[in-house]
């Protein structure tokens, strides 16, 4: 009797506008955490594959397909970390960053685009992301770029130490830390959660020069790993809403050569 010929090996998808990586990964004790992620992703394949590398190191993964679908997960369930595509059918990633961006306790943002020019990677930054990570992309860098984000402490742990007074005065500046609120000569002004934490940093230390570095260890976490130009955008959308003129700014003031302060009169 003739034998059968042995079946071809079956394909194993590995890149679906990602890196070809290889196969499924083995896990690492490192990852097991047990944090939650929320994947918004409408490429089933991508989906699957983040997921699949993300719970093998460790995550509890769910997936939401479009923006309307992310937003109903974030209203069901708590949420560490956002993976977050920008081109969503419905809803925008970029709309739903920015909702997000203003809770106070919010989950990480990393976003998972196409779009890789630098203004739209500094966009993303500016409307509250946490990370930028440009398709196509290596899972590998992916699971560590999530360690990463879940390695870094909190602003407000590392800015300002527990005792301290609830409400910063500095001239016509006020900022009240319990409720995540500002006053500029009296009127309130709408932030997002990492323009609050820059203002507040600055307005706790009146008239001391920061380096960007210093910022984004200071208020974004020692072991930022993103663009400093990040501070640069965040600083000029704070003067946008802070200065008579943003082009002259007299609040918030670039130190030539070395960093930037709050002026405030003496």
């Amino acid at each position: 009797m003739t034998s059968c010929p042995p079946s071809p090996p079956i394909p194993v998808a590995q890149n679906c506008a990602i890196d070809k990586a290889g196969s499924k990964p083995q896990r690492q004790e490192e990852g097991r955490r047990g944090e939650a992620i929320l994947v918004v992703e409408d490429d089933p394949d991508i989906a699957a594959v983040v997921q699949l590398h993300l719970e093998d190191a460790g995550y509890s993964v769910t997936i939401a397909s479009d923006g309307g679908s992310g937003l109903d997960a974030l209203a069901r369930e708590k949420f560490d970390l956002i993976v977050l595509d920008i081109m969503l059918p419905g809803i925008s990633g970029l709309d739903i960053c920015r909702r997000v961006a203003r809770e106070e306790d919010r989950p990480m943002i990393l976003i998972l685009s196409s779009r890789s020019a630098e203004v739209d990677r500094v966009l993303g930054l500016q409307e509250g992301a946490d990370d930028y990570l440009t398709k196509p992309f290596s899972v590998l860098e992916l699971v560590a770029r999530v360690r990463a984000l879940f390695r870094r402490p909190p602003p407000r742990s590392d800015s300002w130490q527990h005792g301290d007074s609830q409400r910063v005065t500095a001239g016509a500046l006020s900022v009240d830390r319990r409720e995540r609120c500002a006053w500029y000569h009296g009127m309130k002004i709408d932030l997002t959660t990492r323009e609050f934490d820059l203002l507040l940093w600055f307005a706790r230390n009146p008239g001391r020069v920061y380096t960007r570095a210093e910022l984004l260890d200071g208020v974004w976490g020692k072991g930022y790993d993103g663009f400093e130009h990040t501070v640069n955008s965040h600083l000029n959308r704070l003067r946008a809403k802070l200065e008579s003129d943003p082009a002259r700014p007299k609040l918030l003031i670039t130190v030539r050569g070395a960093g930037y302060k709050l002026s405030v009169p003496d």
